[in-house]
């Protein structure tokens, strides 16, 4: 079972936990409903790309609203820390939440408990907890952008906004560099995916693919587009591709399918999974041996 597990920008959307499908332009989890817009919609719609295409569940949410304050992401934490082990995930995705330190320290203690450990993805903000608390190296997957990477490579920095360098100054072609610094200090996940106008995949400090093609500089201004990366990710991970391979795929994926959109600064990241299941359909099958036969999509 994949579970993914983030907030949306709702102060009015409850807690709440259950399988999750797509209903036309909406994604619908219990009674409750929301788009497929940047965070955690826009990599459950990427996720829920994958799983129907392969023919898999549907993922299972857990996800409350959250405007700032907090309440949401607390409980989310403490729904998780309670439930992790009945639930039994096999690829647990953690996306936007407040960091909260202590929760992350009580999480990770509850999952090492587990009576089967899950294969932990972290993007966005609950990357920047686990990074804080000490914890990035319990993890097996991130997938930073560029600025995020500076983060990680930064022993000092609790929060993206507080790394040495100012934010909009992060220099894309020193991320080899800060890869080592973030492996060296320990504050990275065993598989990196380093997402940007270069996508890296990087595991146990070791760049091992770098994915320049297709060029689509569009999909930098897309909100959201990297999110669908990370939801590709946990899905093809759930499905059983190792992660560098569901690294790999994953990226290439998320550029092919931007090409097919014609993606420019307008265009909305719902667009860009709309045509994920035509990528997979021609490349799948070559990239990694996952194929479909014919007449089943």
């Amino acid at each position: 079972m994949l579970l993914i597990a983030g907030t949306v920008p709702y102060a009015d959307f409850p807690l709440v936990t259950g399988k999750i499908w797509l209903d036309g332009e909406v994604l619908v989890a219990g009674r409750h409903s929301f788009p497929r817009t940047q965070g955690t919609g826009a990599m459950i719609g990427a996720a829920l790309a994958v799983t129907s295409y392969l023919g898999q569940n549907n993922p299972y949410v857990v996800l409350a609203g959250d405007t700032g304050q907090g309440k949401g992401s607390r409980a989310i934490y403490e729904h998780l820390i309670q439930t992790i082990d009945e639930l039994s995930p096999d690829v647990l995705a953690l996306h936007y939440w407040l960091p909260d330190m202590m929760l992350s320290r009580r999480l990770c203690d509850a999952i090492d408990k587990c009576r089967k450990r899950p294969l932990m993805i972290a993007d966005a903000a609950s990357m920047y907890s686990a990074k804080a608390a000490g914890l990035a190296a319990k993890f097996d997957i991130f997938t930073p952008d560029a600025t995020e990477m500076a983060f990680l490579a930064d022993p000092d920095a609790t929060h993206p906004a507080y790394i040495n360098k100012h934010l909009f100054d992060t220099d894309v072609s020193r991320t080899p560099e800060l890869v080592a610094a973030a492996y060296k200090n320990n504050d990275a996940a065993k598989l990196l995916l380093v997402k940007g106008s270069t996508d890296y995949i990087v595991r146990n400090g070791e760049i091992i693919e770098t994915v320049t093609e297709p060029n689509v500089p569009e999909l930098e201004a897309i909100g959201g587009t990297g999110d669908t990366i990370t939801g590709q990710v946990a899905a093809f991970t759930s499905a059983g591709l190792e992660p560098l391979e569901a690294a790999i795929i994953s990226a290439r994926a998320n550029r092919l399918a931007g090409k097919l959109a014609q993606a420019t600064p307008a265009t909305k990241v719902a667009e860009i999974i709309d045509h994920l299941p035509a990528v997979f359909t021609k490349n799948l099958c070559e990239w990694s041996g996952v194929c479909i036969p014919k007449g089943e999509k």
